[in-house]
């Protein structure tokens, strides 16, 4: 079945009905058009995120199963807590947005190159400057030593990437979110061996969607 394509100034074209998405490569829904950010906002609360590569359009997702993370389950070692208490690590929030979105764009030892792209650093930094977009930030002696980033809308929180510069200084700002954001549900959007080991699972994208709907219209209590 072939996926729709659009043109790269589209921001009109509604989304496809995810149950089209393909099941190889899985997930895939549409290619093409524009990353501005009504068309962002459109796709997260229709259970769809962006990701693509140099040199690629704009790749549309909506993979079944989908890996999610639920704050009460985050597997908290007892490494991770030795480094809550004791290593002096700061959680700031929205302070470095686009820090952080630079530092998870730098290669990282197991891949070849980044999905966060010039463009799409751009689209996260507007979303950031309209009040859609988050970072949890980890500080330790004055410099910036982890953090994650990405969209909240209700009580849920469409995770984008994280990065360490200090041992668990990622799962300091992901347990932050966890546990002081009043986020009901945290997408991870992609499964991985990590994600699995610090509580995620996967879950069929029927389900999410209507955990989507339930926790979209909720008040959260984050603050900055």
């Amino acid at each position: 079945m072939p996926i729709p394509l659009l043109a790269p100034d589209d921001v009109t074209t509604p989304f496809p009905d995810v149950g089209r998405a393909l099941e190889e490569p899985n997930g895939l829904l549409m290619a093409g058009g524009a990353l501005a950010p009504e068309r962002l906002l459109r796709a997260y609360r229709g259970g769809i995120f962006p990701w693509y590569s140099e040199g690629e359009p704009v790749l549309w997702w909506s993979p079944d199963p989908r890996c999610v993370l639920r704050p009460e389950k985050l597997r908290v070692t007892r490494s991770l807590r030795r480094s809550l208490r004791n290593r002096g690590f700061e959680i700031r929030r929205d302070t470095a947005f686009e820090a952080v979105v630079t530092a998870c764009a730098e290669p990282r030892r197991d891949a070849a190159g980044t999905w966060i792209v010039p463009e799409m650093a751009s689209a996260y930094l507007r979303l950031f400057e309209l009040g859609y977009a988050h970072s949890i930030e980890c500080w330790l002696d004055g410099g910036l030593a982890g953090g994650l980033y990405g969209v909240r809308l209700g009580r849920m929180f469409f995770g984008e990437s994280m990065f360490s510069r200090v041992a668990d200084a990622s799962k300091v700002a992901l347990a932050d979110l966890c546990h002081n954001s009043g986020v009901a549900l945290i997408d991870c959007q992609i499964t991985s061996a990590h994600l699995l080991r610090l509580g995620a699972e996967e879950i069929s994208r029927a389900h999410f969607l209507q955990l989507l709907e339930d926790y979209l219209s909720e008040p959260c209590t984050w603050s900055s």
